[in-house]
């Protein structure tokens, strides 16, 4: 009985189905079913590649912008960099959940939100306020990606580990944030997660700071801090959520 909802989902995940909304509004009525388990996981993997390249080159580029660079223009590729990864990332997990990928609530709606921030700091214009909010974020940028790097190589062994005992199915991922499938091994990344979950904090409370300034005039100042204050409670509640609800199951199993 345990086996034959996973049996199910199986048989589902090669039916050919309507695309959502968001994959309609992009890709019109294209048939993104991949029809084999090979074809299937070959995505998968790709799209997990496509991740790790582009982390790497963003923690590079967000380096380049901080410390070597103090142009606008390459500030604004830089955004606009963020912008095209996190659309492409919508658009591939909307494909990869159409393929029975198990992706859902929050890790799915931050790259949303993702892609409005970056458009929205793409969008603001040179100045003072810009100027004094720039260094913060580029360090910002640097963290987190250099976290999401982290994340990869830790996510990646433990579903590698989960699958191969067939705890996990062929189609999961490794998805920003924490997971209750993470939990083995995971005193090490936990700190780092946190710690950039406050960072979006400390980045929405120093912006909304900025708009009592007599200085400030951008609109893009108030919409960033609102965005990142988002960002900031997604991601540290369904954190701490998860967390709590791994803890409360390691005790059930441990009472007798």
């Amino acid at each position: 009985m345990k086996e034959r909802p996973n049996v199910f989902f199986e048989m589902e995940a090669f039916l050919p189905k309507k695309n959502g909304l968001y994959l309609s509004l992009v890709l019109g009525n294209v048939n993104v079913t991949l029809l084999n388990k090979h074809a299937k996981f070959a995505y998968k993997d790709e799209y997990e590649k496509f991740k790790l390249y582009l982390t790497v080159l963003l923690l590079i580029f967000s380096f380049t912008c901080r410390f070597l660079l103090t142009y606008r223009t390459v500030d604004a590729l830089f955004n606009f960099l963020l912008v095209w990864y996190y659309c492409t990332l919508t658009i591939r997990e909307s494909i990869l959940i159409s393929n029975g990928s198990k992706i859902k609530g929050w890790w799915v709606f931050q790259h949303y939100v993702s892609t409005f921030l970056s458009g929205v700091m793409l969008t603001w214009p040179e100045g003072e306020l810009y100027q004094m909010f720039r260094s913060q974020f580029l360090s910002y940028s640097l963290y987190i990606n250099f976290v999401q790097f982290l994340q990869y190589y830790y996510q990646s062994g433990c579903l590698y580990r989960l699958r191969a005992l067939g705890e996990r199915h062929n189609m999961d991922l490794t998805v920003e944030g924490f997971q209750s499938w993470m939990w083995r091994g995971l005193t090490f990344l936990l700190p780092f997660l946190f710690c950039g979950h406050f960072f979006q904090l400390h980045n929405a409370v120093t912006l909304f700071r900025m708009t009592q300034l007599p200085e400030w005039k951008e609109w893009q100042v108030l919409m960033c801090s609102a965005t990142f204050l988002i960002l900031f409670m997604g991601n540290f509640f369904t954190t701490l959520g998860a967390v709590y609800q791994k803890y409360m199951n390691q005790d059930k199993a441990k009472a007798p």
